[in-house]
């Protein structure tokens, strides 16, 4: 009864884990689910990466969701319970557990300097810095609860009290002892900040879906997979696995799009007759492969003109780098920046330019958008209109990015739809969620009027509009 018991746990907590994975954006179907069980029977439940690796290898389809996954198996199958950690030094409360006190804190940040060193010179796994990792959360990320007896644990509270970011110098100095220049030093000491800053907040989700249940953490504080991500949620780490996402997913959607046009092009384009009748003399005049005249490819010319203001900044940025890895499918291509003023940036979209350098500059080149530093839009659509009218033509697309906040200036609706009257066609792409158009400062509504106003929220929305665009 008790193993029955226990199979049918570990039945639904499969079940609920897999469910947790489609609503974070993994597309796990029921043939993978199945999959993943029957790979399960090969291994032994004991080995929890082994577990992990089977259920990754039937379910994960991309290495942008890879993130997502471990951190929902975390969850659903954590690798330890309660506190997780011996604790050491520190004072001890009434139930045995360490106070946070200054005395605790010294003594931690010391181990944990002693500890992020050795891991650096390979004398420490990493479960014993996910140990250490634990015992953080639990001495110095606990808050109380919402009800009698009950906890709250805080990654956020953990890393403002121990601020590991601040050890990185004492890393330096170690690393630098053994050998390594400065500049790697440091580089390493960031990275390593960086995965314990990781592990805490896994420990932190842990515990709370200890609480609450797992269900509830995979809800509520589960990051979507880098596909699914908010341009505008995004944070430093996430930037950085986006602009490794760019230009294989472009190449995907290059490679996607040269199959579909050959594809198109063999179903519309004319029969040539004579080449069709020549070759059907070998297959004894039986046209078994049919021959059709070249059809010129249709591409067109893009105009792109994108907001760099604050947060949308990002999400600019990274769509005209998406773009520009695709240069090749359209006919050619301008870029323009705003915040108040316009300025054209299509020069530092080089052929082979390293993605990182075009983002700096892109970064840098956001001073020359601006005069007064405050969103424009009516006014960099006058601008644009005044001086770079001659970049569209009847053949142009002309596509704008931005979340339409003009901080309640004047609109000039009259010079976007001269804009979009003298182009093929015009689309704005709007990093915002559709339910936020119209509140506060968004002119959303008044513009999606003139432009077909398109959510663009994430790299995935970002490819399938692409995709469309190309056609």
């Amino acid at each position: 009864m008790t193993e029955y018991a226990e199979q049918s746990g570990l039945l639904e907590r499969h079940l609920a884990f897999v469910e947790a994975l489609r609503g974070a954006g993994l597309s796990v179907s029921l043939a993978e689910d199945i999959d993943s069980l029957a790979a399960l029977g090969a291994v032994r439940w004991g080995e929890r990466a082994t577990v992990r690796d089977a259920f990754a290898a039937t379910m994960v389809k991309k290495q942008a969701q890879r993130t997502t996954f471990d951190a929902l198996f975390d969850v659903y199958f954590p690798a330890m319970v309660g506190n997780g950690a011996v604790e050491q030094g520190g004072e001890e409360a009434g139930d045995g557990q360490v106070r946070d006190n200054a005395a605790a804190l010294v003594d931690f940040r010391d181990r944990l300097a002693e500890a992020l060193e050795a891991f650096e010179v390979g004398e420490l796994d990493e479960a014993e810095l996910r140990r250490m990792a634990a015992e953080m959360v639990g001495v110095f990320g606990a808050m109380p609860g919402r009800g009698p007896g009950l906890s709250s644990w805080s990654a956020y509270t953990a890393l403002q009290r121990v601020a590991p970011q601040e050890l990185v110098d004492k890393l330096v100095a170690g690393l630098m002892r053994e050998g390594t220049d400065e500049e790697d030093a440091r580089r390493r000491a960031n990275r390593r900040i960086g995965s314990f800053t990781a592990m805490v907040e896994d420990d932190a989700r842990r515990r709370i879906a200890e609480e609450k249940g797992p269900d509830h953490v995979a809800e509520v504080a589960v990051r979507p997979s880098i596909d699914k991500l908010a341009f505008m949620a995004a944070r430093r780490t996430d930037l950085d696995e986006m602009r490794k996402e760019i230009f294989p997913l472009a190449r995907r959607l290059a490679t996607r799009l040269a199959k579909e046009q050959h594809s198109r092009h063999a179903r519309t384009a004319p029969l040539d007759f004579r080449r069709t009748v020549r070759a059907s003399i070998a297959t004894g005049g039986v046209p078994i492969t049919t021959h059709h005249r070249p059809k010129r490819p249709h591409r067109t010319d893009l105009v792109v003109l994108c907001d760099v203001s604050g947060s949308v900044a990002n999400f600019a940025q990274f769509t005209l780098l998406f773009v520009f890895a695709l240069r090749e499918v359209f006919q050619s291509m301008r870029a323009f920046t705003f915040i108040d003023h316009v300025h054209e940036v299509t020069g530092h979209f080089r052929p082979g330019a390293d993605p990182v350098d075009v983002l700096s500059d892109l970064a840098a080149a956001t001073s020359h958008a601006a005069l007064w530093g405050r969103t424009n839009y009516g006014r960099a659509f006058t601008k644009f209109e005044e001086n770079h009218l001659d970049a569209l033509t009847p053949k142009t697309t002309l596509l704008i990015l931005g979340d339409a906040r003009s901080n309640y200036s004047d609109l000039h609706e009259d010079a976007l739809r001269r804009l979009t009257g003298s182009v093929k066609r015009t689309f704005w792409l709007n990093p915002e969620h559709e339910r936020n158009w119209g509140t506060g400062d968004s002119a959303a509504p008044a513009y999606g009027e003139i432009v077909r106003m398109i959510e663009c929220r994430n790299l995935t929305q970002l490819s399938e509009f692409v995709h469309d665009l190309a056609w």
